[in-house]
């Protein structure tokens, strides 16, 4: 595939995913959900991902998984902050409202499937197109997370569910972080010893 139509590909999913942190980041904190700004912050690490393979579209090889490792160190570093605030509501007490938590995972699922499917034409195209990949993968599954999440905080009046929901979405994009650097390693051209 040509590199115009993976940069094209990569300047939608980039714009979608930012407009969906800021969105579910603001609305999360007016929730009180640690599941939607753990979400969000799943956002921030992809619209990051999106913007550096960008970047790393007329790369060479090496190029590209220099810039998939940054990608993962990046995702690994928002999967660390997500758990900080799953800890923080902690202990600080939380009332997430389900209804918000619904309705906004919805809308972030169906953005989240768009660029799944923008993304899925090109996962075989370079290790950044891959890493594109697998965070897509993620942002679905985090979405679907927070649903239900906001239905057991609606069905039983517990609030610990919004917290495992968040917690489980930040292991989720540490996870992700490890897979994009792993494949990163392996994609690296050998280097002659002599």
């Amino acid at each position: 595939m040509s590199a115009p139509l993976q940069a094209s590909a990569l300047r939608l999913v980039l714009t979608i995913n930012a407009v969906m942190f800021v969105a579910e980041f603001c609305l999360g904190w007016i929730a009180e959900s640690t599941a939607l700004i753990a979400d969000s912050f799943d956002m921030l690490a992809d619209a990051v991902v999106y913007g550096l393979s960008l970047t790393a579209v007329s790369s060479t090889e090496a190029g590209r998984a220099s810039t998939a490792k940054t990608s993962g160190v990046f995702q690994l570093a928002l999967g660390l902050g997500a758990l900080l605030e799953v800890g923080r509501r902690l202990l600080a007490g939380s009332a997430p409202q389900p209804g918000y938590m619904i309705v906004v995972a919805g809308v972030a699922l169906l953005a989240n499937a768009v660029c799944l499917r923008v993304v899925a034409k090109h996962r075989h195209e370079g290790v950044h197109m891959r890493a594109s990949y697998i965070f897509s993968q993620n942002d679905v599954l985090a979405n679907i997370a927070v649903i239900v999440g906001g239905l057991l905080v609606a069905t039983t009046g517990a609030h610990y569910w919004d917290l495992m929901v968040g917690a489980g979405i930040g292991l989720l994009v540490l996870s992700g972080g490890v897979r994009i650097m792993r494949a990163a390693a392996e994609s690296r051209p050998a280097t002659s010893d002599g």
